[in-house]
């Protein structure tokens, strides 16, 4: 069943407040500092609401609010069915691609494991580790890998409990042009 605009809204102003796993900030704080960093970036609309909701499936009742320390939580899966028929595959294939993208990263870019965060290298064991040569292929030959790879980079930035970002009224139009339910600005 597809969540609506208001209900992902909804999950975000009630749930948000919850630590985003052993970070220093808070789910919300997370998402809104990721979509700002997409859209500095000059992401496209589709991709600035992939990285607003890269992490939805922790707030899902189904999913995990916090990382436990000995189970991957398969957040990256979880919301998909709740937005496919709201946005586009240009947001829900960065969204499920998202921790592939880590994983990916860690093998292509020598220095990239260093940058991630102490919870985020644990949790890379508990998703696979990095990929092989063979995996790194297939997942970068798939559409919109180059997007999940960007989209990773920023969630790796997005945890600064000191960052000043736009509101959360500014990403919900940037998710109703997303989704298509409201013409561009």
């Amino acid at each position: 069943m597809a969540l609506k605009l208001e209900d992902i809204a909804h999950l975000f102003l009630t749930q948000g407040a919850a630590q985003y796993g052993k970070e220093a900030v808070s789910q919300l704080q997370h998402a809104l500092q990721c979509a700002h960093l997409a859209e500095q970036a000059g992401g496209s609309v589709e991709l600035v609401a992939a990285a607003l909701l890269h992490d939805l499936g922790h707030l899902l009742p189904t999913g995990t609010k916090s990382s436990a320390a000995d189970v991957d939580d398969f957040h990256q899966y979880l919301a998909i069915p709740f937005l496919r028929g709201v946005f586009p595959d240009a947001v829900l294939e960065p969204v499920g691609m998202h921790v592939d993208a880590k994983r990916y990263l860690c093998f292509a870019d020598p220095h990239y494991h260093s940058t991630l965060s102490p919870a985020s290298q644990r949790s890379l064991v508990l998703q696979g580790g990095p990929f092989a040569q063979e995996q790194a292929d297939v997942f970068i030959a798939r559409p919109f890998a180059t997007d999940a790879v960007a989209l990773r980079r920023w969630d790796d930035l997005a945890k600064d409990p000191n960052a000043m970002t736009p509101g959360w009224d500014h990403y919900a139009a940037v998710m109703e042009r997303a989704s298509g339910t409201l013409t561009p600005a």
